[in-house]
């Protein structure tokens, strides 16, 4: 195998040359034939007129479809020079592979891009999905799928390195607390030993579902433009009849920051680059998401704190900053993918299996990322109006003076008959719920949006003492334990509270009805 450092330095030499190669080409509009153009150099190490001297192996580097890439690199807003110098200024760095490919990823040393190692099948595959790629950017370019640069090969001795640069969707001057490859499947959907052992581990879905089993919480804006984000990029694959793809989700935890402050800082040191100053357009997760003309624009991605990280909540409540991209996209469903998913739906659940056909796939991985990864924050809905809050209170408020107005003598001695029924205060608060139980309020939110609230609670019977020795108004429950229904109406901010004795009670000469109006 040719050594990682040949492979990055034969990198750079061929991008540096076809790019710089290019400046002199006049720009143009892009044309059906452009998308299928190939254009190849030789370097030898000795140098030639055109390319410079080396001290890796000869090598011939092929640079597919220069034009139309070229246009990519300026719809995103990437200069020539900035493109040249992120790339080859400084060696690029290897990472650890998070996947199963046996793929080679490089990052330049601003953080800006990676650099993928792709089979041949990919890269074929790439080639003809240029045209509706360049379609789809075209009408938006603000998308969680890959973003591509550019699409090369290297020979050398017999050897063929075929690589894409695209968007780096983590970056490493964030530390990534948590990081997930999920796809909505189940089967097998778990990080091996020997994953989990590095430094910085990839999960998988029932990793996930084990740590994060209530998800993450977003604001309802964010929430909405991403997941309107991700199932029009789902619909763009699936009409390539593209499956088998992830969505890469970094968590960045805020509250660990402080702690992990001096750490990070002198991790942050050669990285500063891109907080700093970003090159690329619509390449963080916040940008992604953001539909044009959004006020949060220029200063999410200037703030360095961010980095362009997407804000939401884990079920504990802690900050979190989020890093996402669709990845893996260069999987066609043809052949090889049937058989695949036919032999391991006859052993597993055919749904549960990865490899599905693109609509199934599209389908089963927006419901998982609907349902199980991402969530609406659902806070607990007031009454719309404050009069009506304060209604409430005031019954409350009210009820309790009803009870506590009542002397400890005639409590204890009528204590047998309130511990059989139940107080006022209980009744108020078995209605109306407290702060701890916020379910016990009527759950319609039709209720609270109508004119009126109007909900019968059944209880003890309610009785009025006329020989109560006390001018306060008792409340009690009747010993003999009389069914009767108590309506409360919360009606134009006045609420009333009324019993409405049965056939038996109306014979009871002791039993009258309770009219209550606060």
């Amino acid at each position: 195998q040719t050594a990682s450092s040949a492979i990055k330095g034969a990198i750079q030499l061929g991008i540096g040359y076809t790019v710089g190669n290019l400046t002199s080409k006049p720009d143009r509009d892009v044309l059906m034939q452009d998308f299928y153009v190939v254009e190849s150099v030789f370097l030898p190490s000795e140098g030639s007129n055109l390319t410079p001297a080396h001290h890796y192996p000869d090598f011939r580097f092929k640079t597919y479809a220069p034009l139309a890439f070229r246009y990519f690199r300026e719809l995103f807003g990437i200069k020539p020079d900035d493109y040249l110098f992120s790339i080859c200024s400084e060696p690029l760095i290897e990472l650890s592979n998070p996947g199963a490919s046996g793929s080679l990823f490089f990052v330049t040393s601003d953080d800006e891009f990676i650099i993928k190692t792709v089979q041949h099948k990919e890269a074929e595959f790439l080639q003809k999905l240029l045209p509706g790629y360049y379609m789809n950017l075209n009408q938006n370019p603000r998308t969680l799928l890959p973003k591509f640069y550019g699409l090369y090969c290297m020979q050398s001795g017999g050897i063929n390195i075929r690589i894409v640069v695209m968007n780096n969707v983590l970056p490493r001057s964030m530390r990534m607390h948590f990081t997930y490859d999920l796809k909505g499947s189940t089967y097998k959907r778990r990080a091996s030993r020997k994953e989990r052992e590095k430094s910085n581990p990839t999960f998988k879905d029932l990793d996930f579902l084990q740590d994060m089993h209530e998800g993450l919480y977003f604001e309802t804006e964010t929430y909405n433009a991403l997941m309107k984000t991700l199932q029009r990029d789902c619909r763009v694959l699936e009409s390539f009849k593209i499956m088998d793809y992830s969505l890469l989700l970094g968590i960045h935890i805020l509250d660990h920051s402080l702690k992990e402050k001096e750490e990070e800082n002198s991790q942050n040191v050669p990285d500063a680059k891109r907080s700093g100053m970003q090159k690329v357009l619509y390449s963080t997760a916040m940008e992604s998401i953001q539909g044009p003309g959004k006020s949060g624009d220029g200063t999410i991605t200037e703030n360095p704190d961010t980095m362009g990280g997407i804000p939401a909540k884990s079920h504990k409540g802690e900050k979190l900053l989020l890093f996402m991209g669709i990845i893996d996209i260069l999987q066609s469903y043809r052949l090889m993918k049937k058989l695949e998913h036919s032999w391991k739906a006859l052993v597993y659940d055919g749904d549960t299996v990865s490899v599905h056909r693109p609509s199934f796939y599209a389908d089963r991985f927006l419901k998982f990322m609907n349902s199980r990864v991402f969530k609406k924050i659902q806070a607990l809905k007031a009454s719309p109006s404050k009069k009506r809050c304060n209604s409430i209170a005031a019954l409350k408020a009210t009820s309790q003076e009803i009870v506590s107005s009542v002397s400890q003598e005639w409590k204890d001695e009528k204590r047998d008959l309130l511990m059989e029924g139940q107080s006022f205060s209980s009744l108020d608060e078995e209605a109306l719920g407290s702060r701890h139980r916020p379910d016990l309020v009527p759950s319609t939110p039709s209720l609270f949006e109508a004119a009126s609230l109007a909900t019968t609670i059944s209880s003890s019977s309610l009785y009025v003492n006329k020989h109560c020795p006390h001018d306060g108004t008792t409340l009690y429950s009747n010993s003999k334990g009389l069914p009767s229904s108590s309506t409360f109406t919360l009606e134009e901010g006045t609420i009333y509270l009324t019993s409405e004795p049965n056939a038996l009670e109306m014979q009871d000469d002791n039993a009258s009805v309770l009219d209550v109006y606060l």
